[in-house]
């Protein structure tokens, strides 16, 4: 796909109108002048082809993966990266080091931009039998794609969802038109989740119930209350979470038995798998999170290496141990590729009704959940028999579910968001890493769960930024 000319310029203040927009040759959907008249598409294909566009939309912010405690780096590497990087793995109190046009803001923005185009554009069309199907689809795209974009902002630049402050804590600015002219503010927690939950609800009532599994970029039904699901677990509503996982399942439940992939093949999990509901990876431009033969940047913990069985498939599938070091690395990804998936499958939508049956004291729900996954994850073996997982109470299952949790959605973009609001319960979850004999901690209740807003976008659109982080000195 080439990219016109008029994309060429690149100006990071996505919040006050101006976004970075590779295009097709065919279209040019803004000029390079901020202020230039837009040129917008005009039918659904157009419609379809900005939102299937994966230069923009495959890709999802490290910054939470990259500050998690899924795994380390030698000091060897770690000099070696951008300040971003590097301050990322330390909790610096700024993370950026200089950096503007920062990817983890700039790129949600921009599908925002995207999904704003279509939805301002696309009442212009007249609707009748013969387009219906398509123009809701395309609006629930849309819809969707604005949410998970939404969605992935908040879990960097907002605090945890909390129902007692959340209507004063700040949240993030809340584009919903494509005029790059409009000046937006930051809207606050409550009205951030609430419009992420009424887009997840708009896509829910327009998207089709089949899983395009030819193309995966799409939404559908399930992945849109898949989302939904992610999304209440992260604000602690579990009730609802529970039961948005439960509706997704019940219309697509598809998991891979490990035993029957092909070890020896590269990638072992293929890009378009059955268990996949929507795609996305972490940010394709990562110096870290990336896996293959001959990637040694980044390092799995040592804990939650040995956390995986013998019998467990995901060990051998997931990370490799480096010839010359004897070091557990990432080895592949359900991307298919070197990146690592951060979209929606089925695995985190069982563990998200087994951990909401667990918590509303279902434990044999829970337990069934749990065990109908681990069966699909282990090896065929009469000398390493699975022994299903049980528990005495709900409380014991909710624990087993959230250890397997950690296993199973390792480097998917989810460990962040799941610390944050485990923290914000009391699980006192306190992050080390250590780097040239050093360690630096990150405490439970610390404010640099919040990042701070890129510098050229606070200049250029005088938002109020997240000013409460700390120095994180080593011990």
């Amino acid at each position: 796909m080439q990219r016109s000319s008029s994309w060429q310029l690149i100006i990071p203040l996505l919040l006050a109108g101006v976004v970075i927009l590779p295009a097709c040759s065919k279209k040019a959907f803004l000029d390079k002048k901020p202020n230039s008249q837009l040129v917008v598409p005009t039918t659904l294909a157009d419609f379809q082809a900005l939102l299937d566009d994966q230069y923009v939309m495959q890709e999802t912010p490290e910054l939470g993966e990259l500050s998690s405690d899924n795994y380390r780096m030698l000091y060897s590497t770690w000099v070696g990266l951008t300040a971003k990087s590097q301050n990322a793995y330390t909790w610096a109190q700024d993370t950026y080091g200089g950096q503007t046009q920062v990817p983890d803001w700039d790129l949600p923005y921009k599908q925002v931009f995207y999904a704003n185009v279509v939805l301002d554009e696309l009442p212009k069309i007249k609707v009748d039998e013969s387009n219906r199907q398509d123009w809701n689809r395309i609006k629930g795209t849309a819809h969707f794609i604005r949410a998970y974009a939404f969605y992935n902002l908040a879990q960097l630049f907002a605090p945890v969802y909390d129902a007692t402050t959340a209507s004063m804590d700040l949240g993030i600015a809340l584009r919903l038109k494509s005029d790059v002219n409009l000046k937006y503010e930051r809207a606050n927690v409550q009205d951030t989740y609430n419009q992420i939950l009424s887009d997840l609800r708009q896509a829910d009532s327009l998207l089709p119930q089949a899983v395009p599994t030819a193309n995966l970029n799409r939404p559908s039904r399930p992945a849109a209350l898949a989302m939904l699901a992610r999304v209440c677990l992260s604000m602690q509503v579990y009730s609802q979470a529970g039961a948005y996982a439960n509706n997704s399942l019940q219309l697509y439940n598809t998991l891979m038995d490990y035993h029957l992939l092909d070890l020896k093949s590269n990638p072992i999990v293929p890009q378009l798998n059955p268990e996949t509901l929507y795609q996305s990876v972490l940010y394709t431009g990562s110096e870290v999170l990336v896996g293959g033969n001959f990637k040694v940047t980044c390092i799995v913990d040592s804990n939650l290496y040995a956390s995986y069985a013998p019998g467990d498939l995901r060990r051998v599938i997931f990370y490799r141990i480096g010839g010359f070091t004897g070091l557990p690395y990432l080895k592949g990804s359900y991307s298919g590729k070197s990146y690592c998936f951060s979209g929606l499958a089925v695995d985190e939508v069982y563990l998200i009704r087994a951990e909401c049956a667990a918590r509303a004291g279902n434990r044999d729900a829970a337990l069934a959940d749990l065990n109908t996954l681990l069966q699909h994850r282990w090896v065929r073996q009469d000398s390493i028999p699975y022994n299903p997982i049980v528990a005495a109470s709900a409380s014991a299952a909710l624990d087993s579910v959230l250890v397997e949790r950690r296993k199973e959605l390792s480097f998917r973009g989810l460990r962040w968001t799941d610390i944050r609001r485990l923290n914000k319960e009391g699980a006192n979850i306190t992050q080390s890493h250590g780097m040239n004999g050093q360690v630096y901690q990150l405490p439970p209740s610390s404010p640099n769960y919040i990042f701070y807003l890129p510098s050229d976008v606070l200049r250029l659109s005088g938002m109020k930024d997240n000013d409460n982080r700390v120095t994180i000195d080593p011990n």
